[in-house]
């Protein structure tokens, strides 16, 4: 006798190997034919959609688990220049309060998430969203042209618009110390070529 109950039968590498290429090559065809309609007004089906939420969540999740918040993160300085920042790069597709939806935010699949009504992730997901963006959205990698400094100012900001109301949020735009194109002077990848 091997030991209690019934015994386990595990597949056998020529049949994982045979269902392995089945499930590619059913695939195959799938991206072949054009099957799935990739357009960003016919939606995911909701299990779809819940695979990429789920896949989403916990990339992040995991990649900003070693990002460090800095100690000043609420400072009056920060506050005002992520007011700035938030303005002239997130408004368009996020909102913020009292402001219309725009014809980008209208358009985005999956929606930007109106981050002055939603649920507000750690400071460290905000961060590291900000800075390397989400593939397949239209959120970009604002790490690329702007510092570490300056997507904290962000976060900072962020992370006071759910306790704003539409004057509140105007006041802060209103104070904002410098326009964005002063911001960025010095940023990498902002340098002017010449005609």
């Amino acid at each position: 006798m091997r030991g209690r109950g019934a015994p386990r039968h595990l597949p056998s590498g020529p049949f994982l190997a045979i269902a392995a290429l089945a499930v590619a090559a059913v695939g195959g065809v799938v991206v072949y034919v054009g099957a799935y309609d990739i357009g960003a007004d016919s939606p995911h089906s909701r299990p779809i959609y819940w695979m990429i939420e789920q896949f989403r969540d916990r990339s992040v999740a995991v990649r900003a688990r070693n990002v460090v918040v800095p100690g000043n993160l609420m400072d009056v300085k920060r506050l005002e220049s992520g007011a700035g920042l938030y303005t002239e790069m997130c408004s368009g597709c996020h909102l913020g309060p009292g402001l219309e939806k725009t014809e980008i935010s209208q358009g985005l699949y999956p929606r930007a998430p109106e981050l002055f009504r939603e649920p507000q992730r750690s400071a460290k997901e905000q961060f590291w969203m900000i800075k390397h963006g989400v593939k397949l959205t239209a959120m970009p990698a604002w790490g690329k042209t702007h510092s570490d400094d300056l997507i904290w100012d962000m976060v900072a900001f962020v992370r006071q618009l759910p306790k704003m109301s539409a004057a509140q949020y105007q006041a802060a735009v209103a104070s904002a110390p410098e326009d964005h194109d002063a911001m960025m002077k010095d940023m990498p990848g902002m340098a002017k070529t010449a005609p």
